[in-house]
């Protein structure tokens, strides 16, 4: 998911180094796989089996000083420095003052998204918050009071695109799991915890109360029937909210989906299709926008919240914009059916709606363009002027 990053907990530094080494193979064969990558631990902490009445409580480890490290250990930890320095212009090493700087910058860079996976032994597992971190993976034994903290890293809520963190356990921890829910909160809240399976989500399941609660399937389904595109809008004020009410839980019910592999090919909907859709969704929003401000607001208006967020985590950037121009150029621009899939892509856009006078001007005067990429630079750049 765009916008956020990720911890790799594994049980020790032999296994962090094959894991980093790994990565950096991976990425130097497929270069569109790149990914900022970094390490951090300061001794070496080897997995062990807790005492079944042990508290599971991790290690903690010396952010100030790496003496403890064998040779090996040292120089690789040296060495993934040595790539972090060349990939942010800095300059730290294993030495202890140098190191101690070294962890401030990784925890600065975390936080602020600079870096997409970090891997770490026991580091950076208890204490550390940041809103950003939506993913932990874990291939380490962790119990108890020491994985209820390693899992809370990633339960900052950030907006409505990150409402719950993902944890993906290389390992069988269920049974751990549930134990330490039990011991450590409501032996109940296991369900509220800890998220439902995809084909809950997906077909819906009977809540708590014993109320069904619809799925992502139901929902859509819904949407085709109640509010089908071959209709030229929605008309009536009460039948925009029930679009507007629907959409948005579509809208958030694809973001939780997103988080699980199943999802894909399973959506139901063409992205032409979910294009209309999110440009009907902000005509609407736009709407209701100008009619609050216009003091037209009643209360089904006021009642009324937008997933702005969720729609500007679908991405429809101007290179994808820019790409769909080439396809209208290469026809000699007499593709009008292409001219209406840009138009539609423009809309569903929170942040190319407000370009699209530019961007239309620009696609006016294409006719005789060679390189429409290059043209749309020079035009940009002439408007800036």
């Amino acid at each position: 998911m765009s916008g956020f990053n990720s911890i790799f907990a594994v049980a020790s530094v032999p296994m962090a180094k094959l894991y980093y080494e790994e990565f950096k193979k991976q990425m130097a064969k497929d270069p569109t796989k790149k990914l900022r990558i970094a390490t951090i631990f300061s001794y070496g902490a080897n997995e062990a089996e807790y005492d079944e009445g042990s508290s599971g409580i991790l290690d903690e480890e010396n952010s100030e000083d790496t003496s403890a490290l064998d040779q090996s250990s040292r120089d690789f930890l040296e060495a993934a420095i040595k790539d972090y320095n060349e990939m942010f212009h800095t300059n730290y090493s294993t030495d202890s003052d140098k190191f101690q700087n070294y962890y401030k910058d990784v925890s600065l860079r975390m936080k602020n998204k600079e870096l997409d996976l970090l891997i770490v032994v026991n580091m950076f597992l208890t204490g550390f918050d940041a809103t950003t971190l939506n993913t932990l993976w874990v291939d380490k034994n962790l119990k108890m009071h020491g994985l209820i903290q390693a899992f809370s890293r990633t339960n900052r809520i950030l907006n409505s695109i990150k409402t719950f963190g993902n944890i993906v356990c290389f390992r069988n921890l269920q049974k751990r799991v549930d134990t330490a829910i039990s011991l450590f909160g409501d032996k109940n809240a296991g369900g509220i915890v800890l998220m439902k399976g995809f084909k809950d989500y997906y077909y819906g399941y009977e809540g708590i109360d014993g109320k069904q609660m619809p799925g992502y399937a139901d929902m859509m389904e819904e949407l085709k029937e109640k509010f089908p595109l071959s209709e030229p809008q929605i008309v009536g004020e009460q039948n925009q909210k029930d679009f507007i009410s629907l959409f948005g839980a579509i809208l958030r019910m694809r973001n939780l989906l997103s988080s699980f592999d199943e999802f894909v090919g399973k959506e139901l909907i063409t992205e032409y299709d979910m294009r209309d859709y999110l440009s009907r969704y902000q005509d609407l929003h736009d709407e209701w926008k100008r009619k609050r401000e216009q003091g037209e607001s009643t209360d089904i208006i006021d009642d009324i919240v937008f997933e702005v967020e969720l729609i500007k985590q679908i991405e429809i950037n101007i290179d994808y914009i820019l790409m769909l121009v080439k396809k209208y150029h290469d026809t000699h621009c007499e593709d009008n059916e292409m001219l209406i899939t840009i138009t539609k892509a423009i809309d569903a856009s929170p942040e190319l709606r407000s370009k699209k006078e530019l961007i239309e001007n620009f696609i006016a005067g294409i006719n005789d363009v060679e390189d429409v990429m290059k043209e749309w630079h020079d035009y940009v750049a002439e408007k800036r002027e």
